[in-house]
């Protein structure tokens, strides 16, 4: 997935490619934004925005988090796409100061207002939407489009959010699980292309005695389009049996597809087992989306963290990780440092999962699980921000991070 060619501007390396801003702020403010959390759940701090708390919490780390990641991604995705040049330098700049500004104007839209909050925050996914679509039309790269409509989707979500922060309309929890739904479609689309094919290149190098993952095909579509289904349920009724029996057979089909890609056979790469580790976790988000609702063990809220701290976290730490270690020039290995990030945001996810059977300790383990998840975005930024921000490594081999 190396971007094909630069236009060789002048300018700091932070901005020569999409992935390497919108990574690093991403990571910034997704270990950020959890502490932040934690400290309005308890109690003890409350933040200037008009947001209840629950819908800040959710709208920033959906439409803050998830959407610089699905930025970094796509700008960087689509020059191999299209063939044309890569975002840089000033547009580069635009957008990155637009989702900035909108961070910001939804942290202290009480003080600024809900109008120019809501004008503020909702300019980066218009902005972003149209330079996406202005890409793939121009490129005449109709077998994305989906991603075109993946942002109009964020685009509608953010703006349910807002007309509630209005008070227009109780549009706030349906626009906060259409935006979490849109990610989760993100993620099994692209995951689909590039957990097999990944694992494929590494097995024909490293194990070619094993066979290769089964090609997309038909059974592929099918879950695919169950997933799409069970989704759209949930955002539309999610309190419904329907919903629930489709987010079984979602997650058995997406059990089903994943192990069709010889996960087991990339224990020994990290880099790769990840990946598989995030889609796992996908999986199993269905899956207790729909048993909880028909057998009711844990509340909810479990089915929704392991989708969202499981699946998103996941599956978003191992793109950043890998996208800046092949995207710098440097060999697609984890090191120790890389291994540490992946096991903290897995601890995460496993405390966020478990936190309800707490008890008494409930607060204790939800803290233990936001220092995790913050512990390893804050290694992203340590670790990860000084490639990004320096120049591609040209002629040597760098060591693993």
């Amino acid at each position: 997935m190396a971007i094909p060619r630069y236009r060789g501007e002048a300018g700091p390396a932070l901005l020569s490619a999409g992935f390497r801003p919108f990574f690093l702020l991403a990571a910034i403010w997704a270990a950020v934004a959890i502490p932040l959390w934690l400290l309005v759940f308890s109690g003890t701090q409350r933040l200037p925005t008009v947001f209840a708390p629950i819908d800040w919490h959710v709208h920033e780390m959906v439409f803050g988090y998830g959407a610089a990641v699905v930025a970094g991604f796509l700008l960087t995705a689509i020059p191999n796409w299209t063939g044309r040049m890569p975002l840089e330098g000033p547009p580069l700049l635009a957008l990155v100061l637009l989702w900035l500004l909108g961070r910001a104007a939804v942290l202290f839209s009480a003080r600024i207002g809900e109008v120019p909050a809501a004008v503020l925050d909702l300019a980066f996914p218009a902005a972003f939407f149209l330079v996406v679509a202005r890409e793939i039309v121009s490129g005449r790269n109709w077998r994305n489009l989906p991603m075109v409509a993946a942002l109009l989707s964020l685009f509608a979500a953010n703006l349910l959010v807002h007309l509630d922060a209005l008070g227009l309309a109780r549009t706030a929890a349906f626009g906060n699980r259409l935006g979490v739904a849109t990610l989760l479609m993100l993620i099994s689309f692209v995951g689909g292309r590039i957990i097999p094919s990944f694992t494929r290149n590494w097995l024909a190098k490293e194990r070619p005695q094993i066979a290769a993952p089964i090609p997309f095909g038909p059974f592929d579509r099918a879950a695919l389009s169950v997933a799409a289904l069970a989704l759209a349920l949930w955002v539309v009724a999610p309190e419904s049996d329907a919903s629930a029996f489709c987010a079984l057979v979602a997650g058995l089909a997406l059990v089903l597809r994943l192990a069709r890609w010889r996960g087991r056979a990339a224990l020994r790469e990290p880099l790769l087992l990840v990946l598989h580790l995030g889609y796992a976790w996908l999986a199993l988000g269905f899956l207790l989306l729909g048993f909880d609702r028909l057998f009711p063990v844990l509340p909810q809220t479990a089915a929704l963290h392991a989708l969202t701290v499981g699946a998103v976290g996941t599956m978003t730490l191992a793109v950043m990780t890998r996208a800046s270690l092949g995207h710098t020039g440097r060999p697609l290995k984890a090191g120790p440092r890389t291994e540490a990030i992946y096991a903290l945001v897995t601890l995460a996810a496993l405390l966020r999962l478990l936190s309800p059977l707490g008890g008494a300790h409930y607060l204790l383990v939800l803290s233990f699980a936001g220092a995790a998840w913050s512990g390893a975005f804050g290694l992203f930024v340590l670790f990860y921000g000084p490639i990004l921000a320096a120049p591609r490594v040209r002629g040597e081999r760098a060591s693993p991070l």
